[in-house]
């Protein structure tokens, strides 16, 4: 296990779907053992409603996360930056490992529309957990 945890930094526009349900699983599933941020280049006012009430479903609350404006500090104290629609508004910095994780927007979805995002998102911070080699608490 490595000696210091890796940081991991979920992004999208708006920080109010996919990278707050990436932020949350990860933290749901490797606890302590994983240091992990979201942000949105341009931030909602609020976490979309059927993104909070799908995670809601899998016993992870949302309700009271805000976005996050992405700060370039924000990608520099990173390991990983995970993008997930942001596209050229991430700054880049060498030596980060990026990964862009082509997702549908739940933005204007309902739950159903959000179920299958959701899902989609636990299985791969499922296989990232296991790439950094973090155990996970379930």
């Amino acid at each position: 296990m490595p000696e210091s945890k890796p940081s991991v930094l979920f992004v999208c526009v708006h920080n109010a779907g996919r990278s707050q349900m990436g932020a949350a699983f990860l933290t749901h599933l490797g606890g302590d053992r994983v240091e992990v941020r979201s942000a949105g280049s341009a931030p909602a006012e609020a976490v979309n409603p059927a993104v909070v009430a799908a995670m809601r479903e899998v016993g992870i609350d949302l309700s009271a996360r805000t976005p996050k404006l992405l700060t370039a500090e924000a990608v520099q104290a990173s390991d990983v930056v995970i993008t997930m629609g942001c596209g050229d508004a991430c700054p880049v910095f060498p030596g980060k490992q990026y990964l862009d994780w082509k997702l549908a927007d739940p933005a204007g979805q309902g739950i159903e529309a959000v179920r299958p995002i959701r899902d989609e998102i636990e299985q791969r911070v499922r296989n990232l957990l296991a790439e950094l080699d973090v155990r996970t608490g379930t």
